[in-house]
């Protein structure tokens, strides 16, 4: 075993990170990032799946980042055994952008992993590329902080006493879900409870990079019921099929007639996101106006928030997950704080409140 710092730091509030990858470039320059980030430790490094349950199983560990492809044993197999030895870590899949590498991605967030991070392919580009060390930190970050329960500094907004609004007056004619850290999971658990006699269309922002949003169609569509697929440009909005805005667009919509139709957009990032929510709401606000239903699952920093403030002002509702319920509660509580929810709560009561407000009936 390969081991940067052979003990985790004694601080309390210090966010004790594992690194686990076959490459001793890659861990080193992984750890190189974290040594730049306030109240993060590396406590150890190890070059196998076999070597991190055991360092694991010896404690003091909050957040383990863990490679897919590696001898041994690889990431996968680890994964369960890292959540038995210690069921209160969190732990971040790093893989390269592979549709193979996505699936199995996707499979680790359905056994427990909290997150992942899109590897880029070699260390040069792991240190200098600002968005996965963006990326890596916050994840992170919030998620050691929610073991260690560490308040985050929120902004002014956040911070302002949690209060909910009435729903709109108008029916919605089409749902809106935005998620982040958690959301695959939090989604399929949604898809499942929601019945597709609510018989409207449904479009979904899940902040994920390319290739992973097809897999997360794809899981959508085989575990709960739901046509589902990853939206393509010229794609019909219609009644019974979720669409799942594509890594590295933004999904933006057209009205000709009375068919509303996908537009893809690569225009600049918001909140450091492509795909992100809050393009996706203003563009659904021009074609449907009040006439929305803005729902944020739990995901990391504020996105979509923005977004559904101009839904409620345009007579629309919003839902958002609640803190105990969430893996990270970023988005749904900036929605929260900032007064604009109707409700707020616990995800297995959230499909129950969309089939309450939509009715159920055909429109």
């Amino acid at each position: 075993m390969s081991v940067l710092a052979s003990t985790p730091n004694a601080n309390a509030n210090t966010i004790n990170v594992l690194i686990v990858d076959d490459s001793l470039v890659i861990r080193g320059t992984i750890a190189r990032i974290l040594k730049t980030v306030p109240g993060v430790h590396v406590a150890a490094t190890v070059q196998n799946g076999q070597a991190a349950v055991d360092r694991v199983k010896a404690g003091g560990i909050d957040v383990v980042i863990l490679d897919i492809e590696m001898p041994v044993m690889d990431g996968l197999t680890a994964l369960p055994q890292l959540l038995k030895a210690d069921p209160g870590i969190s732990v971040i899949m790093a893989s390269t952008l592979t549709s193979r590498n996505a699936d199995i991605s996707l499979q680790a967030l359905s056994l427990g992993a909290a997150d992942y991070v899109p590897k880029p392919t070699s260390a040069t580009d792991i240190f200098t590329t600002e968005d996965f060390r963006r990326e890596l930190s916050e994840k992170v970050v919030h998620l050691g902080s929610r073991r260690k329960k560490i308040i985050i500094p929120t902004t002014p907004v956040q911070a302002a006493p949690i209060a909910t609004v009435k729903r709109g007056l108008t029916k919605p004619r089409v749902v809106a879900v935005g998620s982040s850290t958690g959301g695959p999971a939090a989604l399929i658990k949604l898809f499942k409870a929601l019945p597709k006699s609510i018989n409207v269309p449904v479009v979904v922002t899940q902040h994920m990079p390319p290739a992973f949003t097809a897999i997360l169609a794809q899981n959508l569509q085989r575990d709960t019921g739901w046509a589902a697929k990853e939206a393509a440009d010229g794609d019909v909005v219609e009644p019974g099929r979720i669409l799942v805005a594509p890594g590295d667009y933004h999904m933006l919509f057209d009205k000709s007639g009375t068919t509303v139709k996908v537009r893809l957009d690569k225009g600049a990032k918001e909140n450091f996101c492509r795909p992100a929510v809050d393009p996706m709401l203003r563009s659904l606000i021009a074609i449907y106006g009040p006439a929305i239903l803005s729902v944020i699952l739990t995901g990391m920093g504020s996105d979509g928030m923005n977004g559904s403030k101009n839904v409620v002002h345009e007579g629309g509702t919003v839902v958002a997950q609640d803190e105990a319920s969430s893996v990270v509660w970023g988005m749904p509580g900036a929605v929260a704080r900032a007064g604009i929810a109707a409700s707020i709560l616990p995800l297995d009561r959230i499909a129950a409140e969309v089939e309450s407000i939509v009715g159920g009936r055909a429109l």
